[in-house]
């Protein structure tokens, strides 16, 4: 969840943005630790303060404080902080997952995931398939198949263990 976390359009920069467009520090306190929001608050409180200065100075001081909120953010998940990332392309599961939420409506998220997940497996499925026909005396076509059905086992294995463990 990092890379999301760190991008500027992240629910973590939103609300940070929407706490100073409203000048609310609850909308960004959920995503920080009880012990780490006075840190947060007195950050609020000087970018408040610097806005008022010009466009420039804004820009800046808001700049700062979303990367003090994703630090934060960061700190309380054990997690490293390298940054704010701009314009990185996360693919399409954050945003039907954020669809999914604000709809109620899981079914299009679901009906995309499974299908991603039946195409993938099906993919290394007839992978397989393609190279069990191997000629006996080939040693590297004997190679390829067995090397292709053990990743395709240890792979649904690891997604099977993956999902029951939750």
């Amino acid at each position: 969840m990092a890379p999301y976390i760190d991008s500027m359009d992240g629910p973590v920069v939103k609300a940070a943005e929407n706490a100073l467009d409203m000048e609310n520090i609850k909308y960004i306190l959920p995503y920080v630790l009880p012990a780490d929001e006075g840190e947060l608050k007195d950050a609020f409180e000087k970018t408040l303060s610097v806005r008022e200065l010009s466009g420039e100075a804004a820009e800046l001081a808001d700049y700062w404080f979303f990367e003090t909120a994703v630090r934060l953010h960061h700190k309380g998940e054990e997690e490293s902080y390298t940054g704010l990332k701009a314009g990185t392309d996360w693919g399409p599961i954050i945003p039907k997952i954020d669809q999914a939420i604000e709809t109620e409506n899981i079914d299009e998220f679901l009906d995309f995931l499974l299908n991603f997940i039946k195409e993938d497996i099906q993919g290394r499925f007839d992978d397989v398939c393609s190279k069990k026909d191997y000629d006996e005396d080939d040693v590297e076509d004997v190679r390829e198949y067995v090397n292709a059905r053990e990743e395709f086992i240890s792979y649904t294995r690891k997604f099977y263990e993956y999902v029951e463990k939750g």
